[in-house]
Parts: structure tokens; C-alpha cells; sequence
């Protein structure tokens, strides 16, 4: 492919060529199945034992010539599911924005500006930059880089990363694996170095596309609570088809009629089965997860959120995450004395030599916001001259854990210059400092530090022409101090008092000088932790570091394998954790978590895809917001199971106790589906509506082994359903005897749907005056529909006889509204003592 003309080497593409290549190769992307989701939604209901009841149901009452009860039992199939699609569409909706938010981009050249663009819009031609943790967006050839290493044990199993050396020209063919190759491959991880690619295969025509276009049909496995509640679901399904056998069997002994006896015990069946359940662990996580997006926090895995709200410790990181990440030189140290850079005085001869070798040390145009705010003080401080460097770069001598410092080696005429920039205790240490000096420089590194500073030395050597492979041994010598200043978030202090209310603990982790991340720790609020060093940790057993991590607040000069040992401990002691990272070597830590935390503007891929939330805006106060809905949404699921849970005391009880007393049967299919028909969206789209209860964020996190729904929890559940099925039995015995039959049964439906209400109003807040007073309109939706529907199904003709109904007396219903709220102020009292009780 000839590109010289459309496509400078250094330019890249221009949008208008990039345009028209999209438009020729398509996106860069596997193809997606997407099929017509509502006939799987369809497929997925037919399989319910729900649909498959009503189903039976209605075709008992064709089969026996009961035309008009089958046709309104389909009709309400079809209003539920109508119900769900609605439910799944929404969801899906919710999940698809999620897709999108989570779609890997690229950084690209294009028309000579630095771009970062969805991977998908990536077409052959373009010039990619590849650095340290990103993922490969595409295949493509190394142009240029330095030390770039790939992991492409997904194409070729071998888990050793491959070393890749730039063909500026034409490369040659692409086979994956071995070392010395200039191919990239789409999918592959940079665990090392950095470069310029050329895309050359995009899509399915990449070596990823070519064998995993099936990998959109992998499925992950069932939630924590998904097995919890199915396995609940399963003991009440056989438990509903036994004592439906057991009612059918009672009314043929008492000699009543096949059709009565079939369709009471399929009501039983179908009050006794908790099909909201996976509605509930359907949309409430992934409706979450939307609205935890719009905070700016993307959820790579919905069984997160179950977690976020237990959690106890936050480790967090401190460049931008606490601070701004808006680095800027503040200040330069040399020759025994400090230089302020504000104002435009010029430098001495040596500080401008620092600054120039700092310079030197840094990558070009990179965007990382130290590297940049060095570039920055440069082209301001310095002429124009010395910001050129002296001659091509060499060698890259990387940042290791053992050796926190960036050495770049310059050809410079007929010789190498050196230029480092790190850590002042390791570039002291490697300039070969006497003791007095070391201590001087160290002293004053520590004072600017003390003020909130991130401080770096920086020396040079002039290197021999066979260089070492250890840069240790170049004759480094040192030129002084550069200390950048990073403010602290505005909110950062009001965000930190909210996690402490919460009872919450943050643990600062971070790789600068002790004084420094103690200043900020101080400026943030964090408290009066200590604070322990990496080197301290390094000398520590584990029993020891589980001690020392119950005291401290930052955690400095830490190097990112120790941050998975100091989750480890955490761990041990009890305590959940979620862990903030960026880098490649941050992700054991993210993935041993309980919850990982990514940084979305400057974190790695493999760091993304190791942790379970990603924080778009990589701010603090986002993450809190997280916690937060994280609380409210596993506090409306637990009030959605024990609504759920309620009601179907009443429905149960109802379906069996009047066959047992001897009374007519209370309930039929069509009853049952009437009640499904609030239920569905109480139990879903209104406790997911539900608002923040009062004090959410100064309760302690809840135990990790605590349950969704536990054993109290459906105690409680129980009591309040059995209260409103007392006296909705109650209701049916008095109103036999002094109503006829099927005004009697309008009664006690009544009352049962008013109850319903109750219960749901009940268990909306933790007190019955917030649930009055907090606002949600779904909820006061349904409050209004459920007795207008229940009025036209009494006082219809038409309707009313399909219910069995005839109209009581409006006394009658005012007597059922009565009934109502002594259920509710009855459940509210008991509340209230066992409160009481409690405390």
C-alpha cells in the first residue's frame, strides 16, 4: 500500500482519507450477534413454569367451553409480556449504553494531531501510538519504538513476551510469536516499552478476527446471588406443585367439579412461585450499572455492585486521584539552594542545565503530566536552542520497581550523553554521592516534600560508546531537585469525610516521598494514621504487615507489586476491599480485590480489564458516589426480595386456607394474574426508583458473609405477609356470612389488593413517615392504578363476572380500605418494637 502521498509519514491520515477507508473496510470490530432480542425474550418466558401455568390455565377454559375466560387469560399472557419486554428492553438498553461506554479506544495520529478515537473507527493506514499496558487495537507494524515487548500468549499460547523491533519500511510477513518481528497483533498486550504502529488488518481480517468471531457467545457465570435466589426459586417451585396436588386432591374428595379443582390448584401453584426474583437480579444491576455510568463509573462486571456496598478500606492512589494530575514545576534545587520558577526572572547557568537534563529524561510529547509539565517549564525557562536535543536517542533505560528513575542515553557529536531523571534516594545512590552530600540532598528533598511536593533528582554522564546493561554503571553526576506541585481536588476533603461517616477507611498507597503523600493525606482529611514505606513493608512478615496496615493511613514509596500483598493483608484481617490502579503491574492487585477500580483517563488496558469498575473521570469523589449507589441499589434489591417475599404470604395462604376451612375458593388463575400485574413492576421498576434512605452513608459497611436475604430478613418478610393474610382471612369469614359469595369475594380481593399496597408502601423506607414523604413516581403511579383497576374489575359487568365478582356495597369497600391501613399501622408498630427492642 502506497501511502507517501496521502499519508506523510509523521502526519498520518487525514480525516477526509480515514473517512473513506472506514467507508471501504468497515469498522474495526468483530461482527456482534445480534439477532431479534425479543424472540429470545419470547423463547426465555415460554420456559417460566409462570407462563407455562397461565398458558394451562387458559386452555382449561377453551378445552370446557369457557370461551370468554381463556381469550381474557391470553390477553393478560400478552399484557405480561408486553410487561417484560418492556423490563428487557430497558435493560438492555442500560446494558447496550454500558457496551458503548466500554469500548477500547486508540490513541491515533491523524492530519499530524494526537487523537484518541474509538478502536473501531481505526482503518489500514493509520498510525497508532502503543505504550506500556495498552492493548493492541489492530493489527499493524512497528515504525518506531523503543524496548516494546507483547504478550501474545492469546494467539500463540506462549505466555514469554515477545521483544518487536521497528521496520520503518515495507515490514516483512506476519507470523505471530518470535522475537525481532515488527508485527502487532489486535488483542495482544504492550507489557513493556513504547513505539508507533502502522494498522494494516482491521476487524475480522486481524489475526483475532480470523479465529474469535465466537466470542461474542461466551456467557459469564451465574452471580453469588443469582445461584442464592435460584436455589430459592427451585425449593418454592416444588413446594407449589406439591400442595397444588394436595388442594386438587381435597376438592375431588369433597366432590367438586374438575375444572374448580384444576384451576384453584393451578392459582396455588402459581401464588406459591416467586417469579419476580430473577426480574429483580435482572434489572436492578444492570439498571445500576446505567446510572452508575452517568456518574462517570463504568461497570465491567455487574456482580460488582452486590459488593460495593460492604466495602470497608478504599486504597487509593494520589496523583490524580486525590490531586488534579495537573502537574507543574514548582520549584528547582540546586547548588545547595532552592529556586521558586514562578515569575520571569531568568535562571543561573545550573538551573537551567537541570532543567534541560530534565528534559532530556523525559519522552516527547507524551501524555503523561509529568513528562509534560517539564516540557512545559522548558520551552518557558529555557532558549530555543537548548530545548532540542543534542542528537537521535540511543537507548531507554525504563522505570523498574528495583530502579524508580527514566534514564535517556542522546547521541551528542561523537559522543553519548545521559540524562536521568527518578527517585532522589536512587539517583543520589547511583551518582555516587559521599555521605554528607547524600544526606544534604535527601534533607532538602524531604523539606519540599513536607510542603505537598512530588520531588525528582536529576543527574547526567557522558557514556562510553559501548554502553552497559545496567545503567548503574554510567558516571552519573547529580544536578540538582525538581519538585512539581499537583493540587489536591477541591472535593476531595468533603468526599473523604463522607466515606469516614460511612464508616469506611482510606488507605493512601502511592510511589512518592513519604512527606509528601503525608501532606496531602493531611490537606485530604484522611486522619492520623501512620504512615509505612516500602521499605519497611519489605522487612515485614505478614502477621507484621496486617498490624502495621490496622494503623496507617499512606502507604509511600511503594512499588506496585507490594500493593497486591497489602490487599492480601487487608483481606485477612476481614476487611473488604476496593483498590485503585493504572498501571500493568497495578493489576494483580485490581484483580485480587474485591473490588478493582481502573482509571479511565490514564490507566492501562490491562488495568481496565483486570478491575470491575472503572472510574471515567478518574476522580476520588466519583468513586464515593459509587459506594453510594452501590448501597442504595443492594438496599432496594433487599426491599424488592422482602416486598416479593410479603406478598406472597397473603397469595399463598389465600389460594389454600379457604379450601381447608371449608369455604368457597377465594382465588383463581385470573386473580393471580391481576396481582401479577402490580407485582411485576412494584417489585422491579419502583424499588429500583427508589431514592437514598436517610443516613445511608453513616451506616458501617454490612459484614461481607452477610446475606441478600437472610434468614431475619424473610422472618420479618413472613411476619409482615402473614398479618396481612390474618386479616384478609378475617375479612373473607365475616363477609361469607353476611354477603353473598361473589360479593364476598370482591371483598376479600379487596383487601388483598389494598394490603398489597400497604406492604409495598412498608417496606419502602426504613420508617413509614420517610417511605410517605421520599419521592417516587413509579411508586405513586401504581398507587393510583392498582384501585382504579381493582374498582373497574368490581364495578364493570363485564369484567366483574370473569373475576367471579359481584359489587359489594361501597361501605364495604371503605371497610377494605380500613383494613388496609390497620395492616399498615399494625406491620409499622411491630417495626418500631422490635426497633426498640433491638436497641
Amino acid at each position: 500500500m502506497n501511502d507517501a502521498a496521502a499519508d506523510p509519514a509523521s502526519q498520518g491520515l487525514s480525516e477526509a482519507e480515514a473517512a473513506r477507508r472506514l467507508a471501504e473496510t468497515g469498522p474495526n470490530a468483530l461482527p456482534e450477534a445480534r439477532g431479534q432480542r425479543w424472540r429470545a425474550i419470547v423463547r426465555d418466558m415460554a420456559r417460566e413454569p409462570m407462563f407455562v401455568l397461565l398458558l394451562g390455565a387458559a386452555g382449561l377454559y377453551l378445552a370446557l367451553g369457557e370461551t370468554r375466560e381463556g381469550i381474557f387469560l391470553l390477553l393478560m399472557v400478552l399484557a405480561m409480556l408486553g410487561l417484560t419486554l418492556y423490563q428487557q428492553g430497558r435493560t438492555e438498553r442500560a446494558l447496550q449504553a454500558l457496551r458503548e461506554l466500554a469500548t477500547p479506544t486508540a490513541l491515533v495520529v491523524r492530519g499530524g494531531q494526537r487523537r484518541r478515537l474509538p478502536a473501531a473507527e481505526l482503518v489500514p493506514g493509520d498510525l497508532v501510538e502503543l505504550g506500556e499496558g495498552d492493548r493492541v487495537p489492530a493489527d499493524a507494524w512497528l515504525t518506531a519504538g523503543a524496548g516494546l515487548q507483547a504478550d501474545e500468549s492469546m494467539l500463540t499460547g506462549e505466555s514469554v513476551p515477545v521483544a518487536k523491533c521497528a521496520a520503518p519500511g515495507e515490514p516483512p510477513a506476519a507470523v505471530p510469536g518470535g522475537d525481532g518481528s515488527p508485527w502487532v497483533y489486535a488483542g495482544t498486550l504492550v507489557v513493556q516499552g513504547h513505539g508507533l504502529a502502522r494498522v494494516a488488518r482491521t476487524g475480522v481480517h486481524s489475526e483475532l478476527g480470523r479465529i474469535g468471531s465466537a466470542l461474542h457467545a461466551i456467557r459469564p457465570p451465574p452471580s453469588r446471588l443469582q445461584g442464592e435466589t435460584g436455589d430459592l426459586a427451585r425449593r418454592l417451585a416444588l413446594l407449589g406443585a406439591a400442595v397444588s396436588l394436595f388442594l386438587i386432591l381435597i376438592l375431588r374428595l369433597r366432590g367438586g367439579p374438575w375444572l374448580e379443582s384444576m384451576l384453584a390448584g393451578v392459582a396455588l401453584s402459581m401464588s406459591v412461585l416467586p417469579e419476580e426474583f430473577p426480574v429483580v437480579l435482572t434489572v436492578f444491576p444492570a439498571l445500576g450499572a446505567w446510572r452508575l455510568a452517568r456518574m462517570q463509573v463504568l461497570t465491567r462486571r455487574l456482580a460488582a455492585i452486590e459488593i460495593l456496598g460492604s466495602t470497608s478500606v478504599l486504597c487509593v492512589d494520589k496523583t490524580g486521584t486525590l490531586t488534579e494530575n495537573r502537574m507543574a514545576v514548582h520549584a528547582l534545587w540546586c547548588e545547595g539552594r532552592q529556586v521558586p520558577l514562578a515569575g520571569s526572572a531568568p535562571l543561573a547557568p545550573p538551573c537551567r542545565e537541570l532543567l534541560r537534563f530534565a528534559l532530556l529524561a523525559s519522552r516527547p510529547n507524551a501524555s503523561d503530566p509529568m513528562e509534560s509539565a517539564f516540557e512545559r517549564a522548558a520551552r518557558a525557562r529555557l532558549a530555543a536552542d537548548a530545548l532540542a536535543p543534542p542528537g537521535p536517542l540511543v537507548r531507554e533505560y525504563g522505570i523498574t520497581p528495583t530502579r524508580p528513575a527514566l534514564i535517556h542515553v542522546w547521541a551528542d557529536g561523537g559522543a553519548l550523553t545521559a540524562a536521568i531523571k527518578g527517585a532522589p534516594e536512587t539517583v543520589a545512590a547511583m551518582c555516587g554521592l559521599g555521605a554528607a552530600q547524600a544526606a544534604a540532598v535527601l534533607a532538602a528533598a524531604a523539606a519540599m516534600a513536607a510542603e505537598g511536593l512530588r520531588v525528582l533528582a536529576v543527574g547526567r554522564a557522558r557514556a562510553p560508546a559501548a554502553l552497559p546493561d545496567d545503567p548503574a554503571d554510567l558516571p552519573f553526576e547529580l544536578l540538582g531537585l525538581a519538585a512539581l506541585a499537583d493540587p489536591l481536588r477541591a472535593d476531595i476533603p468533603d468526599a473523604v469525610a463522607d466515606c469516614r461517616a460511612a464508616g469506611m477507611r482510606i488507605l493512601m498507597i502511592t510511589g512518592d516521598h513519604p512527606a509528601t503523600a503525608q501532606a496531602i493525606a493531611h490537606q485530604a482529611g484522611l486522619g492520623a494514621g501512620s504512615v509505612l514505606t516500602g521499605a519497611e513493608m519489605a522487612a515485614m512478615d505478614d502477621a507484621l504487615l496486617q498490624q502495621r496496615l490496622a494503623g496507617a493511613a499512606v502507604c509511600a514509596r511503594i512499588v506496585p507489586r507490594q500493593k497486591l500483598r497489602i490487599v492480601q493483608a487487608l483481606q485477612r484481617a476481614g476487611e473488604v476491599v476496593a483498590m485503585t490502579g493504572d498501571g500493568v503491574n497495578d493489576a494483580p492487585a485490581l484483580r485480587a480485590a474485591d473490588v478493582g477500580v481502573a482509571m479511565g483517563l490514564r490507566g492501562t488496558d490491562v488495568a481496565r480489564e483486570a478491575a470491575e469498575l472503572t472510574l471515567l473521570d478518574d476522580r476520588f469523589a466519583s468513586l464515593v458516589q459509587a459506594v453510594r449507589a452501590g448501597r442504595r441499589i443492594y438496599s432496594n434489591m433487599r426491599k424488592s426480595m422482602a416486598y416479593v417475599m410479603a406478598i406472597h404470604v397473603p397469595i399463598a395462604g389465600m389460594a389454600l386456607l379457604p379450601v381447608l376451612l371449608g369455604w368457597p375458593v377465594l382465588l383463581y388463575p385470573v386473580h393471580i394474574v391481576f396481582l401479577e400485574l402490580v407485582i411485576d413492576p412494584a417489585c422491579s421498576l419502583a424499588f429500583e426508583s427508589e431514592p437514598d434512605e436517610p443516613g445511608l452513608m453513616r451506616r458501617p459497611p454490612r459484614a461481607r458473609a452477610e446475606r441478600l436475604f437472610g434468614r431475619v430478613d424473610i422472618h420479618r418478610a413472613v411476619l409482615a405477609g402473614g398479618w396481612s393474610l390474618l386479616l384478609t382471612v378475617l375479612a373473607y369469614g365475616y363477609a361469607l356470612e353476611h354477603l353473598p359469595e361473589a360479593q364476598a369475594r370482591a371483598f376479600a380481593f379487596a383487601v388483598m389488593v389494598l394490603c398489597n399496597l400497604g406492604l409495598l408502601l412498608l417496606n419502602r423506607q426504613g420508617r413509614l413517615r420517610d417511605a410517605l414523604r421520599a419521592a417516587n413516581p413509579v411508586f405513586w403511579a401504581i398507587a393510583a392504578l392498582a384501585p382504579g383497576l381493582l374498582l373497574a374489575a368490581v364495578y364493570i359487568p363485564s369484567l366483574a363476572s370473569l373475576f367471579r365478582f359481584a359489587a359489594p356495597p361501597l361501605t364495604w369497600i371503605a371497610m377494605a380500605a380500613l383494613l388496609a391501613l390497620g395492616m399498615l399501622a399494625g406491620a409499622e408498630a411491630a417495626r418500631r418494637l422490635a426497633a426498640q427492642s433491638r436497641a
